[in-house]
């Protein structure tokens, strides 16, 4: 596992809309199945159909509790638990399946905070792909007033708040290191 001098992690507001669009589909799902056992099915369906809409409630509970104290709440076993019931009423329709079971594996994703490590080579983002940057691409890198700010050779901007700001020497550390390199990489193009 290689070690990064700096990882930096940017601050997201993506997870309010990502869990309302989560206890969204929750609700769709309880509301559908719980319409489809009023219709009557078969036992089986209805047991297991009962069983999922039991489920989901709780662990809709249970992720309520965690934002209450804090905390990140994932939706996913609830989601997982409203793709097995689309299975059961699907039949040979599968899209709204695939649809709740692309929720599932995107939900983790979404919420992990973008975070970009900076060592001796260059920079790395950590997204879905992971992207990396050598120092040669980029012209100039700071964290002021917790704002980080990439400016790249290509003339393209990237500035976004930082999670947690860090105190003003923790910030000089950093720029001094970018800064260095930066400068190291240009003594290396003059000699070139």
């Amino acid at each position: 596992m290689k070690v990064y001098d700096f990882i930096i992690v940017l601050k997201s507001n993506q997870h309010r809309l990502v869990d309302t669009i989560s206890r969204m589909m929750l609700l769709i799902s309880i509301a559908v199945f719980s319409y489809t056992l009023s219709l009557g099915t078969t036992m089986k369906q209805t047991v297991l159909l009962s069983l999922l809409i039991a489920g989901m409630l709780a662990w809709w509970y249970r992720c309520y509790r965690k934002q209450k104290k804090g905390e990140m709440p994932f939706y996913r076993l609830g989601l997982l638990m409203a793709t097995c019931g689309w299975l059961i009423l699907s039949g040979y329709d599968h899209w709204i399946t695939i649809l709740y079971f692309v929720a599932v594996l995107a939900e983790k994703q979404v919420k992990f905070p973008q975070e970009i490590a900076f060592d001796e080579e260059g920079l790395l983002f950590n997204s879905l792909p992971k992207k990396r940057y050598p120092w040669s691409a980029i012209t100039n890198v700071i964290i002021k007033d917790g704002m980080l700010t990439i400016d790249f050779a290509n003339n393209k901007l990237f500035q976004k708040e930082i999670d947690n700001p860090g105190n003003g020497k923790e910030d000089q550390e950093f720029n001094e290191f970018c800064r260095a390199r930066l400068a190291a990489v240009s003594a290396d193009f003059a000699k070139a």
